[in-house]
């Protein structure tokens, strides 16, 4: 039996009181995956509203797969989990590159001056207010200051990756548990982010009357071309997207030296998009939309997919109560923020409905709930281009700059 189960991942036998485990291989954890967006979309499909309040699909379909494993697990008949790691990391830097790609010059140009400024203000604000709350209220509750930073914006704006990164940090200054607390707290605000930024966005725009701009349209389509993909054009963008994901790497090395910063890889490959693409403009080199978007958007779904359904909600049980109390502040400020700021920072149109649902998925824990949440709000209600193009790249590469350094100063007025 054993050696049937080998072709389909690792069994371990219960021992020393821990419950037999089985991890599928990645070929089946893929298949898996694609079980989880076939799911998502046939949920999505058959509900008013969660189509009317944009929830991602893979979100839907990835928690109630998540919590059936868990079930599993909390059953005492075996612990399953999945082979994601590699693939996960080349879903989000692909996709992100991808979306790098699409930052055009032009676009700064169309998006103007004020709203870029607005933008970082606004991300700048946030991570501020998330922190300030985080330790006005584990005073309150008699939580470490190092730990209330890694429920704020630790783990709200910056995500898992920054929270494990100020984990290490924070416990040499003497903040037992932080990087366990750091990521727990970042994988519920990855959830709490696609759960939230939908419904706030869909409120404004029904408070508001807020319509799309018909003539507002993505880049193939605005250009006069029928989208068509192309076979060897999209083997041409394939390799395209993995060259300058290598290329990205000493984008990557570079940034993440910066003294007092710490930057995820999906930036190097974010930078490395954005440059390739106007360096290919300048000098006319040809190139493929269609294939580049058809590549982004296959890339995201897969990502949630994987990352969904491969939370281990067992694990924040240990860490559940004075955590809880905080993310649920956290939670109800980042809605209010939405509603009271952001919108009106960005502009009060359609264009700052959808990027504020997008401030709220990057603000609870990635720059992919970000493009999840415009994603879906766009599918329901209408395309808008610069919160598209512009929003979700500009306010996560502010995130990555500002977030690390206030993390920082702030974090070392409480070394043990």
């Amino acid at each position: 039996m054993e050696s049937i189960l080998s072709y389909f991942g690792t069994f371990k036998p219960a021992a020393d009181g821990a419950i037999a485990s089985f991890k599928f291989e990645y070929l089946c954890t893929l298949g898996f995956a694609a079980i989880v967006i076939f799911a998502g979309r046939a949920i999505v499909a058959r509900s008013t509203v969660l189509r009317k309040y944009a929830i991602p699909a893979p979100v839907v379909s990835g928690i109630i797969f998540s919590l059936l494993i868990s079930a599993i697990k909390l059953s005492g008949t075996v612990q399953i989990s999945f082979d994601a790691a590699v693939m996960k990391d080349l879903c989000q830097n692909l996709f992100f590159l991808c979306v790098g790609f699409g930052f055009s010059a032009k676009m700064l140009k169309q998006a103007g001056g004020r709203l870029c400024f607005m933008i970082a203000f606004a991300a700048c604000l946030l991570i501020t207010c998330q922190n300030l709350i985080g330790l006005g209220i584990s005073k309150l509750i008699g939580l470490h200051p190092l730990l209330a930073l890694q429920c704020s914006s630790a783990a709200m704006s910056g995500g898992v990756g920054t929270a494990s990164a100020f984990g290490s940090i924070f416990e040499e200054w003497g903040a037992t548990d932080a990087t366990t607390i750091g990521v727990a707290a970042g994988t519920l605000c990855n959830v709490m982010g696609s759960l939230i930024g939908g419904p706030v966005a869909a409120f404004l725009i029904a408070r508001h009357g807020l319509k799309s701009d018909p003539n507002d349209k993505p880049e193939a389509v605005a250009a006069g071309r029928v989208v068509e993909l192309n076979n060897l054009n999209m083997i041409m963008m394939f390799a395209l997207t993995l060259l300058l994901a290598a290329l990205g790497m000493p984008i990557y090395c570079l940034l993440d030296n910066i003294p007092m910063i710490e930057m995820p890889k999906f930036i190097g490959c974010l930078f490395a998009g954005a440059i390739a693409r106007n360096v290919m403009e300048m000098a006319s080199i040809r190139f493929y939309v269609p294939e580049i978007d058809a590549i982004e958007h296959m890339f995201l779904e897969l990502y949630l997919a994987l990352v969904l359904m491969t939370t281990d909600f067992t694990k924040l049980a240990p860490v559940a109560g004075q955590m809880g109390v905080i993310l649920a502040a956290q939670a109800a400020f980042i809605a209010l923020f939405g509603i009271f700021v952001s919108f009106n920072l960005f502009g009060r149109d359609y264009g700052a409905a959808v990027m504020t649902a997008g401030n709220i998925g990057w603000g609870c824990g990635s720059g992919s709930n970000a493009v999840a949440n415009e994603k879906a709000l766009m599918d329901q209600y209408g395309w808008h281009n610069i919160a598209w193009v512009l929003y979700p790249s500009f306010a996560v590469i502010i995130d990555d700059i500002y977030n690390p350094i206030f993390l920082s100063i702030v974090g070392s007025l409480f070394k043990g």
